[in-house]
C-alpha cells in the first residue's frame, strides 16, 4: 500500500470501523420502504406505495411566495440565532395558545430541523445514562432511536387493537421503576391513528406528575382528527404537570411542508436553553428560508389542513373498509393522523402465492414482490403481526393497492 493511501478494509486492533453509539442505530423502516417503492417505480415497476408518513399535496402558495422572497433578502444568507428567528418564536407563541390553548413565551421555544430533532434534543437534555423512558408501543421508529442515543433506556408498554392501542394508567405504572424518569406521549398517533379521549389524557398526566415523572408530548398530528375527535394537550388537561413537560411539533403535517424541516420544542426555560446550546453546536440555526415559511404557515389560517384533512377522511373510511374486506385482517378505524394499523395475525402461516409468511416482515416482502404494494412491516414499530399503511396517498392509487391485496389474500 503506498504511503498516504487509505486502506478502508485494513483492521484495527483497537478500535472499531464504526462507533458503537451509530452501529447500533436501526435505519428508519418507513424511509426504507418509501425508498424501496421510489426505487422500484424508477424502474418501471408499478409499486404503489403506502410507507410514506408525508401530505401527498404540495405546499400551500403562499407559504412558497414567502420562502421565495426571504431567498431574495440578503439578510437571510447569514447565521441567525441558534434557536430560532425571533418572528417565528413569536409565532409558534401565538399558535399555541390559538390552536392548544397552552400559554409559553417565546423563551421557552426552540426552532428545530424538523421534530425528529426536537425529540431527540428534549431527550438528550433530560436524560442520562440508564434513565428509563415508557413507550407506549405501537410507536413511531424515531422514538427508542433517539432514546438511545440521549443514553436512556425505552421501556416499551404495548397496547393493540383491542384497547384501541390506547396505553392505560395502570399500565405505565405496572411498568414503572426507579430509573423511570420520562413518559413519551404522542396522540394523534403514528403509527396507528389513535387519539387519546380527554379523560384518558387527564388520567395520564395525573399520574405522571403524581410519580414526578417528565412527559415529552409529541402533537405534530394535533389537526388531523376527524368525526369531530379532538386531541387535547396534555399540559393543558393538566396545567400542573407544565412544567415537567415536553411539548413537540412543527409544520410538516399540517401544512405539507415535510421536506422543508421546521419543528420546535416547547418547555421549561432550563430544559429549553439546554437544548438550545447543544443546537448551536450541533447544527446552528434552522434554514432561514424555511424559518420565513413556516412564519407565514403559523401566521395564516388553518384552511390548507382543512382540505387535506377532508380529503384524508375520506381515503380513511375507504382504507378501512376495503381492508376489513379482507379475511384474516382486523383494522380498526383511526380516528387521526393519516394511517392504518391492521392486524395480519390472520394471514400468517398460510399458503399465499406460493408462498408462507409466518412474520408481517416475510408478509410486507410478499405483498411487494407480488401484488408491488409496498407496507411497512410491524416489527419496526414494535409490534410484529401488523402492517402499517399510509393513506396520504391519490384515491386512485388508495383503490389501487388494496385492491391488488385484496387479490392477493382471495
Amino acid at each position: 500500500m503506498p504511503p498516504g493511501s487509505l486502506d478502508s478494509s485494513a483492521p484495527s486492533a483497537e478500535f472499531p470501523r464504526v462507533s458503537q453509539r451509530c452501529a447500533g442505530i436501526a435505519e428508519s423502516a418507513t424511509l426504507a420502504v418509501d425508498a424501496k417503492a421510489k426505487a422500484l417505480k424508477a424502474a418501471g415497476k408499478p409499486v404503489i406505495g403506502f410507507g410514506a408518513g408525508e401530505p401527498d399535496f404540495p405546499t400551500p402558495d403562499y407559504i412558497v411566495e414567502a420562502a421565495v422572497a426571504a431567498a431574495r433578502n440578503p439578510a437571510m444568507h447569514r447565521y441567525t440565532p441558534a434557536g430560532g428567528l425571533p418572528a417565528l418564536k413569536d409565532a409558534i407563541v401565538a399558535k399555541t395558545a390559538r390552536d392548544s390553548g397552552l400559554e409559553v413565551t417565546a423563551a421557552q421555544v426552540l426552532v428545530t430541523n424538523g421534530g425528529k430533532q426536537a425529540v431527540y434534543q428534549a431527550f438528550a437534555s433530560l436524560l442520562d445514562p440508564g434513565d428509563e423512558v415508557l413507550l407506549p408501543a405501537p410507536y413511531w421508529t424515531t422514538y427508542p432511536e433517539a432514546i438511545r442515543l440521549a443514553g436512556g433506556v425505552p421501556v416499551p408498554v404495548v397496547a393493540d387493537e383491542q384497547s384501541g392501542y390506547l396505553v392505560s394508567a395502570a399500565q405505565l405504572e405496572a411498568a414503572r421503576t426507579p430509573r423511570t424518569k420520562v413518559l413519551l406521549f404522542c396522540s394523534p398517533s403514528n403509527p396507528t391513528g389513535a387519539v387519546y379521549p380527554r379523560e384518558q389524557v387527564e388520567e395520564i398526566g395525573r399520574w405522571a406528575h403524581e410519580a414526578g415523572l417528565w412527559v415529552l408530548t409529541d402533537e405534530i398530528y394535533e389537526h388531523l382528527t376527524y368525526g369531530g375527535v379532538t386531541a387535547p394537550s396534555m399540559p393543558v388537561v393538566v396545567p400542573e404537570l407544565a412544567d415537567r413537560c415536553v411539548v413537540v411539533n412543527g409544520v410538516a403535517k399540517t401544512y405539507a411542508m415535510t421536506g422543508w424541516r421546521v419543528g420546535w420544542m416547547l418547555g421549561p426555560t432550563d430544559v429549553v436553553k439546554a437544548a438550545t446550546n447543544l443546537q448551536s453546536h450541533a447544527t446552528s440555526n434552522v434554514a432561514n428560508v424555511s424559518q420565513a415559511a413556516a412564519v407565514a404557515a403559523l401566521n395564516g389560517d388553518l384552511s390548507a389542513v382543512a382540505t387535506m384533512r377532508e380529503a384524508f377522511d375520506r381515503r380513511r373510511r375507504t382504507i378501512v373498509s376495503m381492508l376489513r374486506e379482507i379475511p384474516g385482517v382486523a383494522c380498526p378505524e383511526p380516528q387521526g393522523a393519516f394511517y392504518v394499523y391492521p392486524s395480519v395475525k390472520g394471514l400468517l402461516g398460510r399458503p399465499i402465492g406460493g408462498r408462507t409468511a409466518e412474520t408481517s416482515v416475510e408478509l410486507a416482502e410478499l405483498i411487494l414482490e407480488q401484488a408491488e404494494v409496498a407496507v411497512v412491516p410491524g416489527e419496526a414499530f414494535g409490534t410484529p403481526g401488523y402492517l402499517r399503511l399510509s393513506y396520504a396517498l391519490g384515491d386512485e392509487d388508495l383503490v389501487e393497492g388494496v385492491s391488488r391485496m385484496q387479490r392477493l389474500f382471495a
